[in-house]
């Protein structure tokens, strides 16, 4: 696309209305000027802007809705009230429109959905009909490539790129979306003209509190700001944030952060920095601007499959939680597996929640549980549930039995040991106490429940054993117990501690404990 045909793509004037202009809702009159202007804007219906002494502000009140137009600037919005109807963020200024838009500065215009009519002299103004038809190439770009992208990282490289064969002098872009995580807060995507691909960053929560973040542009868009428009080159340009003063510093001639939304009105953020001189112009972002929603759309579609992983994963197990985005969703969906059924129990839980305090012995219980499913995951574990103070966890077996078992003593020896951490860093608590039960067996592993509320989980005998096995822990005064099974298939030392009755279950069954040494 040559640079003529930018320039004739979008474009934006300002038109003196020759007749006196005057606006009336619910019988009153709300505006009424000779000196009203008329904004033609590319595939937009024709706007009249009234100059703020022509209007009744005493029949409007500002609202906290802000817009943002990256060539006029941030839009303040007025909730329009006569007598007992009341017309939300009817009309709308830009207090402070960027050079392109001066021309409107102190005027106000109206929403002609939410106004009774508007007049030119004796004769209303109907509404005008735009056609939808246009040709922005990145409005055809995003309906015939776009939806290609696999992820939110390749989507925003494929629209730079096209961005830039367009002609749009783009050099940097950062992309940031709040994520919904219980470690992450953002999703960041960071590309450079200057460095191959789209780095993806993962920011966590604790980024509110640093400043490069608290002093960024980003954090009062996020809050619902508008946007930022900082045109670096001109002498007198507003060196408000960190980031403009280094982008000066390195020579950029232009910036522009501008919030796009989700549909469940999350605020998202997309920068642009350029430094070629004079920057960014009125087509190019007239075009972004544009389609912004549209691109919004699609980068919510990733966002919400990442979220849901995430949600999946964090709730479910990681394992587990792909298996449910395979497919596996309906009441019953299930398999059997093989697999060492881990389950251990908080020891001296009922009094320590009585004796504690709710949230001291909700810390002191998390404490547990940091030991114990954290020592599951890091030995390539699946933390299934939490019941109550236990947890459920499982080491799926492939074709290697042994593996599995030495990954899940592993696990015990991992949580024996940051149970020991945990004790000798926080001495004037009580002590964490707790007991392991191990064994070996077939499972369903699958979704119960009803179909409104499913879980899932693995059920069945060897499920329970493990239980049991967990259960004789205190009568043995062993931490870690293994069943039979359990011991058949570890390759390295167990120590047998005798035979026991395990409730429910027939006979007696010989338990083993892991040596003294490593517990």
């Amino acid at each position: 696309m040559s640079a003529e045909q930018v320039r004739g793509a979008y474009e934006i004037r300002f038109v003196p209305c020759e007749r006196r202009v005057r606006v009336e809702f619910n019988g009153a009159c709300v505006a009424d000027s000779t000196r009203a202007l008329v904004v033609h804007e590319t595939r937009l219906p024709p706007a009249h802007y009234f100059p703020a002494a022509d209007v009744r502000m005493d029949l409007l009140a500002k609202t906290d809705f802000h817009t943002h137009c990256p060539f006029k600037g941030n839009a303040s919005y007025w909730t329009l009230k006569v007598g007992d109807q009341v017309a939300e963020n009817a009309a709308w200024a830009y207090e402070e429109p960027y050079r392109e838009a001066e021309k409107i500065r102190g005027y106000l215009s109206f929403y002609r959905s939410k106004i009774s009519a508007l007049y030119e002299d004796d004769f209303e103004v109907k509404p005008i009909s735009v056609d939808d038809a246009h040709g922005n190439p990145l409005a055809n770009w995003l309906l015939k490539d776009a939806w290609k992208a696999a992820s939110s990282a390749e989507l925003a490289e494929q629209f730079l790129n096209f961005l830039r064969g367009a002609g749009c002098p783009v050099a940097r872009c950062t992309v940031i979306m709040p994520t919904l995580h219980p470690q992450i807060f953002a999703t960041v995507l960071v590309w450079r003209d200057d460095t191959p691909g789209m780095r993806v960053v993962f920011e966590p929560h604790d980024i509110l509190l640093q400043p490069r973040f608290a002093d960024s542009p980003f954090a009062p868009i996020i809050r619902g700001a508008g946007g930022v428009r900082r045109r670096i080159e001109d002498p007198g340009c507003e060196l408000d944030f960190p980031v403009v003063r280094d982008l000066k510093k390195e020579g950029a001639t232009d910036y522009v952060a501008m919030p796009f939304r989700f549909s469940d009105g999350q605020i998202n953020v997309i920068s642009m920095t350029s430094f070629t001189r004079g920057g960014f112009g009125t087509a190019h972002l007239g075009q972004i601007y544009e389609v912004l929603p549209m691109l919004g759309r699609m980068f919510e579609v990733h966002a919400q499959r990442r979220t849901a992983t995430a949600l999946l994963e964090t709730y479910l197990g990681k394992n587990t939680g792909k298996r449910v985005l395979a497919g596996l969703v309906k009441h019953g969906d299930g398999e059997h597996i093989h697999a060492v059924i881990w389950f251990c129990d908080f020891r001296d839980s009922t009094p320590l929640s009585k004796s504690m305090g709710r949230k001291a012995y909700l810390r002191h219980l998390n404490r547990f549980f940091f030991c114990m499913a954290g020592a599951v995951l890091e030995a390539g574990g699946e933390v299934l549930r939490y019941i109550g103070d236990a947890v459920l966890a499982i080491f799926p077996i492939g074709e290697n039995a042994a593996e599995a078992c030495e990954r899940a003593v592993r696990a015990a020896n991992i949580a024996a040991e940051r149970v020991r951490t945990v004790n000798a860093q926080r001495p004037e608590l009580p002590p964490l106490r707790f007991g392991i039960g191990l064994h070996l067996g077939t499972v369903t592993y699958g979704n119960i429940g009803i179909p409104e509320r499913l879980e899932f989980t693995v059920i069945g005998a060897a499920a329970n054993e493990a239980a049991r096995v967990e259960s004789m822990t205190k009568e043995v005064g062993k931490p870690v117990l293994t069943s039979a099974a359990f011991a058949a298939s570890y390759p390295g030392q167990l120590a047998s501690v005798g035979r026991y009755p395990l409730k429910g279950l027939e006979g007696e069954h010989e338990l083993f404990t892991l040596p003294d040494a490593k517990l």
